[in-house]
């Protein structure tokens, strides 16, 4: 069990600005493109359990500690979900057809 305290790196990794709120906690938070923050255990929470939390944690933000994706997904994520930018442009420029395949099917 993860102790609520516990801050984590997050990071937009849309093209765009992501927002949300969690009003339990009073949270209002925005991230710009490319922004990192640091977020309580509690918070990345209770924002999975609001309407459309999962999927803005899933599909615009990245959680960088793997303890804390199994806690609150109850599963690993594929790799693509940690893909920076470079990844992608090194995957364009000299990965295989089934490598870009499977970034397709299963990236955010």
């Amino acid at each position: 069990m993860i102790e609520q305290n516990k801050a984590v790196k997050v990071i937009n990794k849309y093209n765009g600005i992501v927002g949300y709120q969690v009003p339990e906690l009073g949270v209002n938070r925005t991230f710009y493109p490319k922004e990192s923050k640091n977020i309580t255990f509690n918070e990345l929470e209770k924002l999975s359990f609001l309407p459309g939390g999962e999927s803005i944690l899933k599909n615009y933000l990245e959680i960088t500690d793997e303890d804390v994706i199994m806690e609150l997904f109850n599963t690993k994520l594929e790799p693509e979900y940690h893909y920076s930018e470079e990844d992608v442009k090194t995957l364009l420029t000299t990965g295989s057809l089934d490598q870009f395949l499977d970034c397709l099917d299963f990236a955010p």
